[in-house]
């Protein structure tokens, strides 16, 4: 997850401690992190999502944890500290038991996110939210007015959406966007950008494509549009920020973003390439994300790596509490997820980005090719960007 905000402008962010170890709270290294851990609460949903890497639908899904389970769960993840907890699907608020599972979490302490559709979020439903205490609510947006309806195979979802962005500010909950970039959605960019700007929306997520569930049907931008897509999202923060909005701005599942935003720092002969190089090599990248700061436990309790490496399982919390299943030190993917750079092979292997990307998002490469330790194929940088050099060169000294 790269944040634009303050690596592009310079401007502080509330999660900095922990992405860039920056500020009060800061852990020594990212790799001594605990895992955010996004929790696939239900697979159940009330739309049919053409990229949907839970494959979800409107069904009732067998065996899926009961709230008893649900609840051990939330006193392990409490107890293992973990820095955060985003409840997603499926669609979370469609569970029967969603409030009690929040209530219970914010408790024990545990920091709450929600990611959602947002068709269920009335002002009665945001007021519940705000009420109970959730840090962020992550509403998918997926282009403008048909754009969207298409993706999410409801006629009417567009509307639904803005509303629950609206109902959501107006009860003074922190709300944003989250967004996949697809053909779809990049030739829609421009107008999203614009809708942000025009509600006024404070935080966005800009998702690259992975392959997983309904996601592997659709195909991937070309690297020259995703460029393309990446600069034009820094330009327009950057013109926020000058404008004095400063919106939180991130790009996720692609660290081959970060050695993007570098090079362009490099090109504007920035006097912060320097520092945000630093910044960068200390995140890690990927080196650090999936199976290290971040893990997934789906609706049927199997912990993976992420939400979507669903191939890999790491352990059942039916069985064995999360904290024991994420500290185990004989799982040969989750070993090598921990230190991956050695295992790199093809671009990756060769790649002069290495510590300040980590060898992008392994789950691509062995969605691809059959082999997690392959080239990330969503990469869009050059040969020749990627290209060996110096590090000196690198870091602009």
């Amino acid at each position: 997850m790269l944040n634009l905000t303050r690596l592009y402008c310079g401007v502080a962010q509330p999660a900095d401690h922990l992405r860039y170890g920056q500020g009060h709270g800061a852990p020594r290294s990212a790799s001594e992190r605990r895992p955010i851990v996004v929790w696939n609460i239900t697979r159940r949903c009330n739309l049919n999502c053409i990229h949907c890497y839970s494959d979800s639908t409107a069904q009732v899904y067998p065996g899926e944890l009961t709230l008893e389970q649900c609840n051990a769960v939330i006193d392990d993840l409490a107890e293992f500290k973990v820095p955060a907890v985003l409840l997603s699907g499926g669609e979370p608020l469609i569970h029967p038991h969603f409030f009690d599972l929040a209530s219970r979490a914010v408790q024990k302490g545990l920091r709450l996110t929600l990611s959602t559709n947002g068709t269920l979020i009335d002002l009665s439903t945001a007021k519940k939210i705000k009420e109970l205490g959730f840090s962020y609510v992550g509403i998918s947006l997926d282009g403008i007015g048909d754009t969207h309806d298409y993706f999410r195979g409801k006629k009417g979802a567009f509307e639904k959406t803005i509303e629950a962005f609206r109902n959501c500010k107006a009860v003074g909950q922190k709300v944003g966007l989250r967004l996949t970039l697809t053909r779809n959605t990049v030739d829609d960019l421009e107008r999203i950008l614009d809708f942000i700007e025009f509600e006024n929306i404070d935080r966005v997520c800009f998702y690259h494509l992975v392959y997983s569930g309904r996601g592997a049907n659709l195909v991937s931008v070309p690297p020259a549009r995703t460029r393309a897509a990446i600069d034009r999202i820094i330009d327009r923060t950057m013109q926020w920020n000058q404008n004095g909005k400063t919106r939180e701005v991130l790009t996720v599942d692609q660290p081959a973003d970060n050695a993007f935003l570098y090079l362009r720092l490099l090109r504007e002969q920035s006097p912060r390439a320097k520092e945000v190089y630093d910044l960068l090599k200390w995140n890690g990248g990927g080196a650090n994300s999936s199976g290290v700061g971040i893990g997934n436990i789906d609706t049927q309790g199997n912990v993976h790596p992420d939400q979507f490496w669903q191939s890999v399982t790491l352990g059942n919390v039916k069985e064995t509490p999360f904290s024991k299943i994420w500290t185990r030190t004989d799982h040969p993917i989750l070993n090598g997820l921990r230190n991956r750079r050695p295992l790199l092979k093809g671009r990756c292997g060769i790649c002069r980005f290495q510590e300040i990307c980590g060898g992008g998002f392994r789950v691509r490469a062995e969605q691809v090719f059959g082999d997690p330790w392959a080239e990330d194929p969503g990469c869009y940088l050059t040969m020749d960007e990627i290209a060996a050099a110096p590090a000196e060169a690198l870091a602009g000294v």
